[in-house]
């Protein structure tokens, strides 16, 4: 038992669930001076004690022993401070390593696609940079990108979906030297599917574009570079020849259809839609209270209305559904190295966060369809 791990982890947990120390003793039956003493690593507990521990912070057992290699380069950048931001860097760098360990145990490794045009991909041009992106991923000039995880997962960037109730984190990413790429999203159920879309493309502008500013000690956002992310994930989602080629295409339609049916060809938001037309100059700033006058005036309510295109927005219309962003090549490897017998059933459990039990009913069904 490293009891300096032990320390760390109840610490980090109790943080997260924004317990102070009396409130964790309290919340397990245990005296102060003992929960301090967890802390200070000061002896071994025993096994109840470290139990009832577990079942307080509503953590598994074994999380309580699980070393946690620190990240160094990543992107992690906030508005807000966050209270759980330890928390995160942990699970992500323990998830880390099971992909990698996966990669390797099951001869699955796959290069990074894009790090061809690292050097191609300037801040002086970024609707070029997010063009250049495409074309090295063999989408046509016009083409809408259905499935960002599988394209992402196929380019070499490891992706991972975060359910955390907060609207100041959307997103992170992990550099090639620290176990990645990887991309992190935040798929809170507030957040709309096309912000988590939006997202993933944003994190991949960071990757491209930012390189030398992944360092896990920098935690305020750079106004400058954020924006720079959001402009190549519009142009990358979103590239002008598609874009003008379908708005030209719907000019027979209303304006609430119009912009309805090319935010869900895109997969983006309306308001990215919006934007869109007035970076290309087809109209003004005139053009937020049009749509919104007639999207009254048709459905006899008003949009969740603010001029940005990454606010929260739960009530996205014509919205995505969760399906239409999932990531599966981790679960894929989980489900080949289980099969192959390179790990057991219960350390894949462990892998993908769930029971035992849980993991026997999807291996069931697995054995339903190949």
């Amino acid at each position: 038992m490293n009891l300096q791990t032990l320390a760390q982890n109840i610490r980090r947990l109790r943080t997260a669930k924004r317990f102070s120390q009396k409130g964790l003793a309290e919340a397990s039956g245990l005296s102060l001076p003992a929960v301090k003493n967890l802390e200070l690593a000061k002896n071994e507990p025993r096994m109840r004690t470290l139990q009832a521990i577990a079942t307080a912070l509503d953590v598994k057992l074994y999380e309580l022993f699980l070393p946690v290699r620190p990240l160094r380069s990543v992107r992690f950048r906030s508005a807000k401070r966050m209270q759980n931001r330890e928390n995160i860097l942990a699970e992500v760098s323990r998830w880390l390593n099971d992909f990698n360990d996966l990669e390797v145990m099951l001869n699955r490794r796959v290069r990074f696609k894009l790090e061809g045009v690292w050097e191609e991909c300037s801040k002086d041009n970024i609707v070029e940079a997010a063009a250049l992106c495409r074309k090295k991923l063999r989408l046509k000039s016009s083409e809408p990108i259905y499935d960002i995880c599988g394209l992402l997962e196929a380019a070499g960037v490891k992706v991972r979906l975060l359910s955390l109730a907060s609207n100041s984190f959307f997103g992170l990413s992990v550099a090639e030297r620290d176990g990645g790429p990887a991309i992190v999203v935040n798929a809170w159920e507030r957040i709309p599917v096309e912000r988590r879309i939006f997202s993933a493309a944003h994190e991949l502008g960071h990757l491209m574009l930012h390189r030398d500013a992944f360092d896990v000690s920098q935690t305020k956002e750079n106004k400058i570079e954020e924006k720079e992310a959001d402009l190549f994930a519009g142009h990358f989602l979103m590239p002008n020849e598609g874009f003008i080629e379908e708005w030209n295409d719907t000019c027979g339609l209303n304006l609430v259809d119009r912009v309805f049916k090319i935010k869900r060809i895109f997969r983006v938001s309306y308001k990215t839609v919006l934007f869109r037309l007035k970076e290309c100059a087809i109209t003004d700033d005139s053009i937020w209270m049009r749509l919104n006058q007639a999207y009254q005036r048709r459905y006899n309510r008003k949009l969740s209305f603010k001029e940005e295109p990454l606010a929260i927005d739960s009530s996205e219309p014509c919205g995505l559904k969760p399906v239409d962003f999932q990531e599966d090549r981790f679960s894929r490897l989980v489900r080949e190295a289980v099969e192959k017998d390179k790990i057991s059933l219960s350390r894949g459990a462990e892998m993908l966060g769930i029971g035992v039990e849980d993991m026997q009913e999807i291996l069931r069904n697995w054995g339903t369809v190949q």
